[in-house]
């Protein structure tokens, strides 16, 4: 397991941008605060928690990254995501089990794709369907980074650049296609600074 990393300074008058891995963070030239969560839930939660509880805030958050396409067109674009889900949680039945509602979908803009995350690296046809009847894109960090941000008050983000299509192949497409992916979302950064 990559440990987090944290580079330059968080201040309340800048985003703070945050990647799973230094590979998708490879072209990024900034002076903005980057922190490298390290893949999955646990280690996005934990990393992003641990800077914000640390402080100061920052303006926003904002979560760039790659993600699985699951239905067919949305290759080769930036996607802003407008709703994420967390896929491998039956909120539902956890619902029904302790009255409490937990891990329900979360807004983050008006309009935007709907991303599915879960600690599974989706390469497996089956999953890919089940899940596109859901969302239309799948990651593994952007509901847990969006709910702990969420909780700090802390304004979120969640950018997404198709890498594979979630399904058999995924993780050698991923692994071909993540540096290309990375120099798109760093020409994304140096457009919306």
């Amino acid at each position: 397991m990559a440990a987090m990393q944290l580079t330059g300074t968080v201040a309340p008058d800048r985003p703070l941008l945050v990647l799973a891995v230094a590979e998708e963070a490879a072209h990024l030239d900034t002076d903005l605060p980057v922190l490298l969560t390290g893949m999955g839930k646990v280690n996005a939660t934990a990393a992003l928690a641990s800077v914000l509880a640390r402080g100061p805030l920052p303006s926003e958050v904002v979560n760039l990254g790659t993600a699985g396409a699951l239905r067919p067109g949305l290759q080769g674009r930036v996607h802003e995501i407008g709703t994420v889900i967390e896929h491998d949680l039956d909120a539902a039945l956890l619902t029904s089990l302790t009255g409490h509602h937990v891990g329900g979908p979360l807004t983050l803009a008006a309009e935007g794709v709907t991303l599915a995350t879960g600690d599974l690296f989706v390469s497996d046809p089956a999953a890919r369907d089940r899940l596109a009847e859901l969302a239309d894109l799948v990651d593994m960090e952007g509901y847990a980074l969006a709910s702990v941000a969420r909780r700090a008050d802390v304004p979120v983000r969640l950018v997404k650049y198709v890498s594979d299509e979630a399904g058999e192949g995924a993780a050698r497409a991923w692994r071909d296609a993540v540096d290309d992916c990375a120099k798109v979302l760093a020409g994304w950064v140096r457009d919306h600074r």
